[in-house]
């Protein structure tokens, strides 16, 4: 928000447009020179009769560990890829890889390609290798909901560009009209309602509406294909998983004479290909997993030490928790940006929540200087009541819904990525620390 370009040439930018952006603002801040590259975190221990974080650092030259008053985690929740459990994984002759660590060695054409996974990623890929690639086999387990959106691959107009560099104001009011259209607007949505006694793939009245339209929309695409509608149309609440968007381009792709998609579960992967549960073996040359993340492995594989010794990741136990998903008791001036339910189905912006993190902890650390604090550690009962708030919010939104599986859950069934709340919510709720929530421990003299 506070380093606004006016000059996108597309509405929805390319990898290497939003690289160029990022680079710019790493150097128009002096980020650089504050940032060790090739370096990363292996362990992280909590000194308790000195209230410092003593942290392992793995870089070029070996080793390293160093000290920190505060530690802030920045690494996200789709940061580590996770691949299929499936027999024979390993066993495959020719080349494999996950989509979020692209072998660009690697020429697909002219070859047999097989996708596992029909999420985001190979929304976006499929579409660019289908016409260069002899075949391309996608295997979906469950299909995803695509909201249509024709302007996906269009330039934005010069005349805009101008508009939102030289009309004052303008580009604050289209920046809230994104907002609103595109977070908050669709949360009534996905939101169930308890009485709800329509269909089992929907969780009320505004969500089967929805679901209704966006059905159509599809079977629009796909009239030509009867087969492909079948398994185009998901069977689950929209809402329930990461609705896409899609300009056409997804099933057109699928519908490509060299393209098929197989909705059969995959049982073995062989030295020649994979094999499905009707016992039909496909031989490929290339198999690329779209599988998605450790999404619930938050701060893996880092290891992490807290007061009294206390691991991080046996203190969750599978189930991270966190308060306002940034600080968790036990862990004293430990600090998470998008940790634990700050994700967003439908209604937010990661950027958005993220920003509003960085205010809440800077408050923190300027709490902890000006008041000579030397550890802070939020209550457990805060904790426990801010979580117990999320669960209720979450069991009514359509991600929820028992119904349905989704990485937004643990494998004890907690939704523990979304923030069920409107966007407003949480903007309020990290407007400052309120310092009751914590435990503070006084530093013998003023921290500087």
């Amino acid at each position: 928000s506070f380093e606004p370009n006016h000059f996108w040439p597309q509405h929805f930018s390319t990898q290497p447009v939003l690289l160029d952006y990022f680079r710019g603002v790493a150097d128009r801040y002096g980020l650089k020179k504050r940032i060790r590259f090739q370096t990363s975190v292996e362990e992280m221990v909590w000194d308790q009769a000195r209230s410092v974080w003593k942290v392992t650092l793995n870089t070029p030259i070996g080793p390293e560990t160093t000290e920190a008053t505060a530690v802030i985690t920045a690494v996200g929740q789709l940061n580590r890829p996770r691949f299929p459990d499936i027999k024979g994984r390993d066993s495959f002759k020719g080349e494999a890889f996950h989509s979020a660590q692209w072998r660009h060695d690697v020429d697909l054409a002219g070859k047999r390609v097989a996708v596992i996974g029909t999420g985001a990623s190979a929304f976006q890929f499929v579409p660019e290798i289908a016409d260069k690639v002899a075949s391309v086999t996608v295997f979906q387990r469950t299909p995803p909901w695509s909201l249509p959106a024709e302007h996906y691959h269009h330039d934005v107009p010069a005349g805009m560009n101008w508009l939102l560099e030289h009309l004052p104001n303008y580009d604050k009011w289209y920046r809230f009209f994104l907002f609103w259209m595109a977070t908050d607007g669709f949360l009534a949505g996905v939101r169930a309602d308890p009485s709800w006694n329509g269909p089992p793939d929907t969780v009320g009245p505004d969500n089967a509406m929805f679901k209704e339209m966006l059905a159509m929309a599809i079977r629009a695409q796909v009239e030509d294909r009867p087969d492909l509608a079948e398994k185009v149309i998901p069977k689950y609440p929209f809402g329930g998983k990461r609705a896409l968007l899609d300009n056409g381009v997804w099933l057109e792709a699928l519908k490509r004479p060299n393209a098929q998609l197989i909705d059969t579960a995959i049982t073995e992967i062989t030295p020649t290909g994979i094999v499905t549960s009707d016992g039909q073996a496909h031989e490929f040359d290339v198999i690329i997993y779209g599988t998605g993340f450790h999404a619930s492995k938050f701060l893996w594989p880092m290891k992490i030490k807290g007061r009294g010794g206390a691991d991080l990741h046996e203190t969750w136990a599978g189930d991270p928790k966190a308060y306002l998903g940034m600080t968790t008791p036990g862990f004293p001036n430990l600090f998470m940006i998008y940790g634990p339910n700050t994700n967003i189905v439908v209604n937010g912006s990661i950027v958005f929540f993220s920003e509003c993190s960085v205010r809440y902890i800077v408050g923190c650390l300027r709490l902890m200087a000006e008041r000579g604090i030397a550890a802070l550690e939020v209550k457990r009962e805060v904790t426990e009541a801010f979580n117990a708030r999320i669960d209720a919010g979450n069991a009514l939104m359509a991600w929820g819904s028992p119904n349905v599986s989704s990485w937004y859950k643990t494998e004890n069934g907690r939704v523990s990525q979304n923030w069920p709340f409107a966007l407003v919510d949480y903007w309020r709720a990290t407007l400052a620390p309120d310092p009751k929530d914590f435990a503070l421990k006084w530093a013998a003299e003023p921290v500087v």
